[in-house]
C-alpha cells in the first residue's frame, strides 16, 4: 500500500535516512582525500533527493560547489 493516506514523521523516518546518505557521500570521498591538508579543506556538496510514493528517499544526484543562492537567472 502506498505511504499516501498514512500518517508520516518525516523528522524521525525520512530526514535520518537522507542524513544516512549524505554521511556515505562523504566517507566514500575520505579516502581520495590529501592526507596532508584533510583538516585545511572543506567542500561543500549539493544532494538532490526524490522520494518515491512509499515517502522513500533516493539520492539522484551529487554536486560539487552547488549554487547557494535563492534565484538565479538559471533557476
Amino acid at each position: 500500500m502506498p505511504a499516501l493516506g498514512r500518517n508520516l514523521d518525516i523528522h524521525n523516518t525520512l530526514i535520518p535516512k537522507m542524513k544516512e546518505f549524505a554521511g556515505l557521500t562523504v566517507k566514500s570521498t575520505w579516502l581520495g582525500l590529501n592526507k596532508e591538508n584533510r583538516d585545511k579543506n572543506f567542500e561543500l556538496f549539493g544532494l538532490d533527493f526524490m522520494v518515491d510514493e512509499d515517502f522513500k528517499p533516493w539520492l539522484i544526484e551529487v554536486n560539487t560547489n552547488p549554487c547557494l543562492e535563492m534565484s538565479s537567472p538559471v533557476l
